[in-house]
Parts: structure tokens; C-alpha cells; sequence
């Protein structure tokens, strides 16, 4: 039993949003698209945010939806949330590309897709170098400020880097939980609605 009621306290970190850091969901936010999701942020300004959830696996490939481009492997496709969810967003570790949008040190969203077809035609890795979404999620200026003071996102510690494994991203929300300290450990033990437990 716990002796400090305050552990169950949803609280933000305080830490301030801004390209390149991750949001994490408060445990019990029941929402399809939210709940217990991840997301990058890829840019923070006065005219608002957007960011890509990071582990929403959808069941499509990049075969799926581009029907001319005949891809030897199975690439993933992640829903990055409920907007603009015909456009095809690609996060990746290409300097190379024409037109990228730096996120941080050494990633990159969008750019030349005829670049990126090329090389994933070249037969090079596309596991840990590019991730593929359908939509993004949006904030208007100060709509995310008001969702983290209300407490339903923390401010992650995730890097870019660890965010490329695919094959983590249903540990995703709970490893970024827990990096945040043991009072967070302890809520990603939760489950998400208490009712059903």
C-alpha cells in the first residue's frame, strides 16, 4: 500500500514543448487516437504545433498506398493522427534530401520523395532511417499549453533516435513513461480505464 496519496497526483513536468521532444498521454486519457500515445513533435510556434504519434501502428504498408511503387520489404505505416490522414508524412535520418525539415541532430520530416523512393529502391536500410504516417496531430496557438497545464501530456525525455525502433513501439508509451522517474513508473502500471481492471 502506498503511505503517499500524492503518487496517484496527475501533475504536468513543467518542462515546455518545442521541436524535437515527445508528448506522453496521462494514463487514464480514454481516447482512441491519445490514449497511451507517444508523439513527436516536429514543430512548436505562434501559429500552433504538430506532431506525429509514434505508436499507433495502422494495417496497411507502403505497398498499400503507393500502388506504383513496388517495395521488396514491408514498410510500416503509423497513423500520426486524426488530420490531413490521405497525406503521407516520412520522418527520417537522410541530410541528403532536398527540402527536409530539420527536427533534430541528424532527422529530418519530409522533403524530396523521389528521393526517398530511390533509395529505398537502392535496396537501402529503411529500418531505423525512415518512418512512414498517415495524418499528423494539431494544436492552434495555446490549445497545447492549456492540454498540458490540465495535465493530459507530460513532456518526454525520449531522443529522436530511440523513437526510429519500430520494433518497440508498443513498449513505446510505457518506456518513455518510465524514463521520467519513479512516480511515472508507477502510473504506467496503470491500466488505462481502473474499471476493467
Amino acid at each position: 500500500m502506498y503511505s503517499n496519496i500524492d503518487i496517484f497526483k496527475i501533475e504536468t513536468n513543467h518542462v515546455v514543448p518545442a521541436r524535437g521532444k515527445v508528448l506522453i498521454s496521462e494514463p487514464f486519457l480514454c481516447d482512441h487516437m491519445f490514449g497511451r500515445s507517444v508523439i513527436l513533435l516536429v514543430d512548436h510556434t505562434h501559429d500552433g504545433t504538430m506532431g506525429l504519434v509514434l505508436n499507433k501502428p495502422l494495417p496497411l504498408f507502403l505497398n498499400d498506398v503507393l500502388q506504383d511503387f513496388n517495395c521488396p520489404e514491408s514498410i510500416p505505416i503509423y497513423k500520426g493522427g486524426p488530420l490531413s490522414t490521405d497525406t503521407l508524412f516520412y520522418l527520417h535520418t537522410l541530410e541528403s534530401i532536398a527540402g527536409a525539415l530539420p527536427i533534430g541532430k541528424g532527422f529530418y520530416l519530409n522533403g524530396d520523395f523521389e528521393a526517398i523512393k530511390d533509395y529505398i529502391k537502392q535496396g537501402n536500410p529503411v529500418k531505423g532511417q525512415i518512418r512512414f504516417f498517415l495524418g499528423y496531430s494539431g494544436w492552434e496557438y495555446g490549445q497545447l499549453s492549456r492540454e498540458i497545464e490540465e495535465n493530459t501530456w507530460l513532456v518526454g525525455k525520449e531522443s529522436i533516435r530511440s523513437l526510429m525502433d519500430e520494433t518497440a513501439s508498443d513498449a513505446l508509451w510505457k518506456r518513455a513513461l518510465c524514463k521520467l522517474g519513479t512516480k511515472y513508473e508507477i502510473w504506467s502500471r496503470f491500466p488505462q480505464i481502473p474499471a476493467f481492471n
